[in-house]
């Protein structure tokens, strides 16, 4: 475990904390008005290795090569010259710090970090960090990789679980949850909406399986993967023969079958590392999930969260009250969808590129 510490004076900034993968979601912007929660977990952080926030540079600023050269391979609206490699951690777990009211930003709601550091140190007054919690954004603390230092902790450091526990003890990501707006004249509301979190996951694995198609139709398992995926495969693909076939695949799962072209796997959460197969289909594109997205994917809820008509059978598990289900088709996150596909060097082939270019033209287009 380590706490991090003001690299001018050596004061104390946050309560002792384990490192875990960057959430898929960090960069998502979801809604308008929305009130996300925090982004990490309490007691954990993580590094996010691409800049984030101003300076901001127009596409036609950037120089020939610099984009490929910091790993994006088709054209973006503007990229970030912010320093990379900031701290990502809860705002409950900073300590010895107070707000810099000048740094306040346009937020309209709380603090979106738009004028740089807005943090300091309480010991000697430099800025250390820049906390996000304005509406739509998920609520953290980003700590300058230049204004702190990591040192390390006394305690326990304990392995990180095998897949074999991480298949048995993980938690799924539900599907669905209350989305809790802000309050307007008849007071706090929320409503029922696809997870963000699996509009953020879906449009991550999407750019992969555009990918992984090489062009191709792709055909997704049955069940909750056609529901989040097939339609905008079916969408952005050409509807041609043969398909190129994604199936599941995992810890304590049956080996996939060798003709299997794709595989859906999870990311382990504290080391961000892919599950890897062992048998012939190690050549299979691997397409990464969050464990939470991938064990809702193997065992998806007693019901699935689309409507129906008619009576209900005898034999189908039911809630009284019914719960309140989203009223819309699922739309994978287009952001993390885009942010995701020209980081891919896949994208620099034509085919790929004019389903960019096509997006792009069409800024209402959603991933349905």
């Amino acid at each position: 475990m380590f706490v991090f510490v003001c690299a001018g004076c050596g004061a104390e900034l946050t309560t002792p904390l384990s490192q875990v993968a960057l959430p898929v979601h960090t960069h998502q912007s979801y809604g308008n008005g929305v009130q996300l929660p925090v982004l990490m977990r309490a007691g954990t952080f993580a590094v996010d290795p691409e800049p984030w926030g101003g300076p901001w540079r127009m596409w036609d600023e950037i120089e020939p090569g610099e984009a490929e050269a910091r790993g994006i391979y088709a054209p973006v609206h503007a990229l970030s010259d912010a320093t990379p490699g900031a701290v990502v951690i809860p705002p409950g777990d900073v300590r010895g710090t107070c707000l810099i009211p000048e740094k306040r930003g346009d937020a309209c709601c709380g603090l979106d970090g738009a004028d740089g550091p807005n943090m300091a140190c309480e010991a000697c007054d430099s800025p250390v960090a820049t906390r996000v919690d304005d509406c739509s954004l998920w609520q953290a603390v980003r700590l300058g990789l230049d204004a702190v230092r990591r040192v390390p902790v006394d305690g326990t450091h304990p392995a990180p679980l095998s897949w074999t526990e991480l298949a048995e003890t993980g938690e799924a990501t539900p599907l669905f949850e209350p989305i809790a707006t802000w309050g307007g004249r008849s007071g706090a509301n929320h409503y029922w909406s696809w997870s963000p979190r699996w509009e953020a996951a879906a449009g991550h694995a999407l750019a992969h399986l555009l990918v992984a198609s090489e062009g191709q139709a792709v055909k997704v398992p049955d069940g909750v993967a056609t529901d989040v995926f097939q339609r905008a495969l079916d969408a952005l693909l050409p509807a041609t023969a043969p398909k190129r076939r994604a199936v599941l695949a995992g810890p304590e799962l049956p080996s996939p079958d060798e003709d299997a072209d794709i595989l859906l796997v999870p990311v382990h959460p504290r080391t961000g590392r892919t599950w890897t197969p062992e048998d012939s289909t190690a050549s299979a594109y691997l397409v990464p999930l969050p464990l939470g997205v991938w064990l809702t994917l193997v065992s998806p809820p007693p019901y699935l969260p689309v409507p129906a008509s008619g009576r209900m059978p005898r034999d189908v598990l039911r809630d009284d009250p019914l719960p309140l289900l989203p009223y819309w088709p699922f739309q994978a996150d287009r952001r993390t969808f885009e942010h995701t596909l020209v980081r891919l060097p896949a994208v620099r082939s034509a085919w790929l590129r004019a389903i960019l270019e096509g997006l792009t033209r069409d800024a209402s287009a959603v991933l349905v």
